[in-house]
């Protein structure tokens, strides 16, 4: 497991949605992947497989505006619609014209909105436990999302204990205390809290609901990965999205929960590496 620090963002594109705080890594010139966190996590999940991806790829990471190192500020939009303008926004400031395209939960549905409503066009995409199909959201997401100015003003020792609880339960056996700690960090005091659940009651299932009739229209290369002890989405959504979409490949990952690249990285890296080499030969 990988529980480093020191991972860092050195470069800063201002979108529409503010300072996008972003990096490369790997070789220039070498096939471009571009990779997608989810929420409520940043950048960080992917150092593991990045680093890993690096080796043969030229590797783009970023932290959502609301999310990471990236800006927070009070009535910042960061709902699924906006990510996927401003994901279209990066590629053209990278100069990106067909690159491969990995993505984590929301992370799944912002590729997937810029893809089917903005003419982003990939070299083909691998999704992991994304955010793609109705109905989502957890009884606790759904109950911080609607009630988000309650949550906002809570004790910053009460906030803190519960961000630790709900990213906790992201994995299925459990993250390293380092790891942990690096996850919630971004989101403790200000502007952090209010930023936590400004993306929580942002979520809206019609952002998911807009393109999901669309599936059947993907023409590229689609790789579905799903933790088999997801607690967050279970398993069996990987499987009806990989029906929905012609010639998906559906991969299991045995013994990880919702945080994939956290619980299981090695296989993770294994599935995405075979899969991006595909696309290549």
């Amino acid at each position: 497991m990988v529980t480093d620090t020191d991972w860092k963002l050195t470069r800063t594109f201002t979108s529409t949605s503010g300072d996008v705080r972003w990096d490369r890594l790997g070789p220039p010139g070498r096939p471009p992947v571009v990779l997608l966190h989810g929420t409520p996590f940043s950048s960080y999940v992917w150092r593991a497989v990045a680093r890993s991806l690096a080796r043969d790829h030229e590797v783009f990471v970023w932290d959502m505006p609301g999310y990471g190192t990236s800006e927070m500020a009070a009535g910042q939009d960061v709902s699924l619609a906006a990510q996927g303008r401003v994901f279209v926004e990066l590629l053209g400031h990278w100069g990106l014209a067909e690159p491969l395209v990995v993505a984590h939960d929301f992370g799944g549905a912002v590729a997937l909105r810029a893809h089917l409503l903005h003419g982003a066009r990939y070299r083909a995409l691998a999704v992991v436990d994304p955010v793609a199909l109705a109905p989502w959201g957890s009884p606790a997401f759904r109950l911080l999302g609607e009630h988000s100015g309650v949550f906002e003003r809570l004790p910053p020792a009460l906030h803190r204990a519960l961000v630790r609880e709900y990213v906790a339960s992201a994995s299925g056996p459990g993250l390293h205390p380092a790891v942990l700690d690096r996850l919630v960090e971004p989101w403790l005091g200000d502007p952090g809290q209010g930023a936590f659940y400004r993306q929580i009651a942002q979520a809206d299932q019609r952002h998911t609901d807009e393109i999901q009739g669309r599936y059947g229209t993907i023409g590229i290369p689609v790789l579905v990965c799903w933790g088999e002890d997801d607690t967050w989405i279970p398993v069996a959504k990987g499987h009806e999205l990989a029906g929905l979409v012609p010639g998906a490949r559906f991969e299991p990952i045995g013994g990880a929960g919702h945080l994939v690249q956290e619980d299981a990285p090695a296989e993770l890296t294994a599935v995405l590496g075979e899969f991006l080499r595909q696309q290549q030969a």
